[in-house]
């Protein structure tokens, strides 16, 4: 007996259902993107792994998917390397490209490449996959999509308080009650600073960012064990257990950090961000969180994660600022920022909540049940005048029993059934069924696409 087919680990396939309630997803962020004005791209699914390496932390380098080079590509390996089993210093002989990690690094890659080519400020969105070698969880998947929009070429803070809005306007749309949390990494930087330990901003933003997972005191020992002296841990706690409004952990920001000139930065920015939100008739919560990192090496200023309050799961979006990413491929001084919403996170909340519009679940709003060749001509003429004004129809194939074509309709879902049969071809008239509750009309073709356009709102 043949073996059951399967699919990678930490990846899915979407049945028809699914994937509308994707799509819904998808075109809601995507018309919030074009309202705020983001034009769309789009990038390779794969790149040279020049372009990836290094630009993650040492973390992010060992989750990014290799390819092997085409043919012999062990050609040229180094026969030391392969008798030592040494994949770390291999890798680089055996492969040159690599699956995306994420969108942000090939957008600046794209920005360099095209720079000719753009306007600045340059707004971007795009809506891709990504791929992540992590172990496979509940919410964390290896091919999962993201959903980015990104500025780059403005300084402006403002465009960090968009970001706020934009986050707030796609989350309402779906239904999704939302916290959004800021931090900036100039904070981050003074706070190692001030515990003496300015060289680790790397290890403490790495360890800190896994608080909401791991907890504070595995925190602290993953900070231990990274060779952190423990009064530097000791001298971290009060601020990554700031409490209070928001106003009241600036003020206490001020006192720990304030003297220090990237803490004084960093707060300048951080009270701008956080004025003008509280400024907007915003419907998520705008939450100052100290511990929160973000573990990407490129972030330089504000940063942005959001959770959704009704269920348990990570963040479902997140970005930030990142002044000097450009700069890797040869184009300093270009700052930018962005965010990204988590596609795959989102539509696993909206499953949770059964947040979805009940009209998703009928692709199909109209199905011509098939009594036979005349019949079937007659359906088609009328299929075409449905769908000239925008009524999804489906015409049944085959001329079987009545019984087998009402079960189809109603294992799809599809709210109407036209039939066309003798009489129906004699007065021209076609006869509507409603699924749901069985209510029968015999119209004009006319009366028909206002009748179908008047149940399918």
């Amino acid at each position: 007996m043949a073996q059951k087919p399967g699919i990678p680990k930490g990846t899915r396939d979407f049945t028809p259902q699914e994937m509308a309630r994707r799509n819904y997803i998808f075109n809601t962020i995507r018309e919030v993107f074009e309202l705020y004005g983001y034009s769309q791209i789009e990038t390779p699914a794969m790149e040279n792994l020049s372009t990836l390496m290094g630009k993650y932390g040492d973390e992010g380098d060992k989750l990014l998917f290799k390819i092997l080079n085409s043919g012999d590509y062990l050609k040229d390996a180094p026969d030391d390397l392969l008798a030592a089993r040494d994949a770390l210093h291999l890798t680089r002989h055996l492969s040159e490209k690599g699956l995306r990690y994420d969108l942000t690094v090939p957008f600046a890659r794209f920005v360099v490449q095209h720079r000719e080519a753009i306007t600045l400020p340059f707004k971007r969105y795009q809506l891709q996959p990504v791929w992540r070698a992590d172990r496979p969880q509940r919410g964390r998947y290896r091919e999962f999509y993201q959903c980015d929009a990104d500025v780059v070429g403005s300084d402006s803070l403002l465009n960090e308080v968009e970001l706020v809005s934009l986050i707030d306007d796609v989350m309402a749309r779906l239904g999704i009650n939302v916290t959004i949390k800021v931090n900036n990494r100039k904070i981050l930087t003074a706070i190692a600073a001030v515990i003496g330990e300015p060289d680790r901003v790397v290890d403490i933003t790495v360890a800190i960012d896994k608080i909401d997972k791991m907890g504070l005191d595995k925190v602290n020992a993953e900070l231990l064990d990274k060779g952190l002296a423990p009064d530097a841990v000791n001298a971290l706690q009060p601020l990554l257990t700031l409490a209070g409004t928001n106003d009241e952990k600036l003020a206490s920001l001020e006192s720990l950090v304030g003297a220090n000139p990237d803490g004084a930065k960093g707060l300048e920015e951080l009270r701008f961000v956080l004025s003008h939100a509280a400024a907007m008739p915003l419907r998520a919560t705008v939450e100052l969180d100290v511990s929160l990192a973000r573990g990407l090496n490129y972030y330089t200023g504000t940063i942005l994660e959001v959770k959704a309050r009704d269920v348990e799961m990570g963040s479902i979006t997140g970005g930030g600022r990142y002044d000097n990413l450009t700069g890797v491929f040869g184009m300093p001084g270009l700052s930018g920022v962005g965010i990204s919403f988590g596609a795959d996170r989102i539509y696993d909340v909206l499953n949770q909540l059964d947040l979805y519009p009940a009209a998703l679940s009928a692709a199909v709003k109209v199905m011509f049940v098939n009594f036979g060749p005349q019949e079937a001509a007659r359906s088609l003429e009328c299929m075409r005048h449905l769908r000239a004004n925008g009524i999804s129809t489906e015409l049944y194939p085959d001329a079987v029993k009545l019984k087998k074509q009402m079960s189809y309709a109603n294992d799809r879902a599809i709210p109407m059934v036209a039939i066309i049969g003798e009489q129906e071809l004699a007065d021209g008239t076609v006869t509507v069924k409603r699924m749901d509750t069985g209510e029968q009309s015999t119209l004009t073709l006319d009366a028909l696409l206002e009748y179908t356009h008047e149940n399918s709102r």
